[in-house]
């Protein structure tokens, strides 16, 4: 078994409830998730350069929830629930996930009684792979395993993907 810790800076364990999915201004769903393109990003408090700078993000691949857009801005939400914008051109559509719990037992299926081949802390982040019903697939040191939906920010409540 592999045990996976990874620090990442202002992650919380409070459920937000996702609003419901309408067309953005890009024709793309929102809320979608999202994740950080470059090293440094910019936070800031309105859709424009104009707007002060509220918060520094310092990681590639931080996940965020788009809740609106607004020309080349989309208004983006992280697993703390800070919101605020951010340019378009900052955003990837690989799909990433945060651990929220404090200790999550990843399995090697997708199912509670599956043997668990991974530990991680809260704030390890992954790449998000699929998630079918309650399930999440996630990819951790190299490592490919299934965690409980609830136990990450990454992936909506209903939402289904491989």
């Amino acid at each position: 078994m592999v045990t996976a810790t990874m620090a990442l800076a202002s992650v919380g364990t409070a459920k937000q409830a996702a609003p419901a999915a309408h067309a953005g201004s890009s024709g793309l769903p929102t809320p979608r998730f999202v994740s950080l393109s470059a090293e440094i990003v910019n936070m800031r408090a309105g859709p424009g350069v104009r707007y002060p700078i509220t918060w520094v993000y310092r990681r590639v691949g931080v996940p965020l929830m788009v809740m609106a857009e607004f020309d080349y801005w989309r208004k983006v939400r992280d697993a703390d629930g800070t919101e605020g914008w951010m340019h378009r051109s900052l955003l990837s559509g690989r799909r990433m996930a945060v651990l929220r719990t404090d200790v999550g037992e990843l399995r090697k299926a997708p199912k509670g009684d599956a043997p668990v081949i991974l530990r991680a802390e809260a704030g390890v982040m992954g790449k998000l792979l699929a998630c079918q019903g309650a399930w999440c697939q996630m990819e951790l040191n190299e490592m490919r395993a299934w965690l409980p939906r609830a136990d990450i920010f990454g992936a909506l409540p209903n939402e289904q993907f491989q």
